[in-house]
């Protein structure tokens, strides 16, 4: 994985889906991993807009469906990450995509 870099220089935090495909599905073992500066001890988790717990862990496996984040001190909070249990997901890969790009598509149930 990899962390893009602000305008500024300074590192983002990143929250990496492992299977790498959007959107996420619990029924797929979600591993989701927090990537930034500073301390993992220092990493905290939110689900659906609460914070959910301070953790010394900077990954999991996903057990519910919702929309998650993670904040390191250092580097702030990550973009949201959404991870359904939808019967009928159509998926794309879970990274940055330039125009003229060949994209794959998944249609899974």
């Amino acid at each position: 994985g990899w962390c893009p870099l602000s305008p500024a220089g300074a590192q983002t935090t990143q929250l990496l889906v492992e299977p790498p495909w959007r959107p996420a599905v619990l029924w797929d073992r979600v591993t989701l991993t927090c990537q930034g500066s500073g301390p993992a001890g220092a990493t905290s988790w939110y689900k659906d807009g609460q914070r959910w717990w301070q953790e010394f862990r900077e990954k999991f496996v996903v057990t519910k469906s919702g929309t998650y984040m993670c904040d390191r001190p250092s580097s702030g909070l990550s973009p949201p990450v959404r991870v359904s249990n939808d019967r009928l997901v159509l998926q794309v890969p879970a990274r940055t995509l330039l125009e003229g790009d060949t994209l794959t598509l998944r249609c899974r149930a």
